[in-house]
């Protein structure tokens, strides 16, 4: 469902605690996430993930996808109810990842996304605008580029 204001107090406490901020960087240019339209999931009354895109013309960049159910199909219903709502107006359909999120590659790879391209040294450079991006991420692996993922409809 589409968020309403009642949510928005709970989806900046999640970019808080999760995300370092508010604020994403991709491709070199930062993202106000709140000023955004987003996707909840809920578990009764109670938000149980959160999906954050934005459109220009006819490209839909999804800016986060965040699950607290995690192997319980939060994040494949979100994703797949936001992919069935987006794909008519969308001619493509795009997200960027951390090169350490091996996690969300085996998710998103699963769901008919591919990876079509490399940003090299995008996240070291990102680090500039946002400090707060941690040097290792999952895995121990150090964070430095950006993956993009585009979604292959059927």
């Amino acid at each position: 469902m589409k968020k309403d204001k009642s949510d928005e107090q709970w989806i900046e406490q999640v970019l808080e605690e999760y995300w370092g901020g508010t604020t994403m960087v991709t491709r070199g240019v930062s993202h106000h996430l709140l000023q955004y339209p987003a996707w909840i999931a809920k578990k009764g009354d109670q938000p149980s993930g959160v999906l954050i895109y934005r459109m220009e013309q006819n490209e839909c960049e999804i800016l986060l996808l965040q699950s607290f159910d995690k192997y319980k199909g939060v994040g494949t219903q979100l994703l797949s109810t936001f992919l069935q709502s987006v794909q008519h107006e969308a001619e493509r359909i795009w997200l960027i990842t951390s090169n350490d999120n091996l996690d969300a590659l085996r998710f998103y790879q699963k769901r008919h996304f591919s990876l079509t391209h490399v940003n090299v040294g995008a996240i070291t450079r990102a680090r500039e605008t946002k400090s707060s991006i941690p040097l290792t991420g999952y895995y121990g692996i150090p964070i430095k580029d950006e993956l993009q993922l585009t979604y292959d409809k059927q």
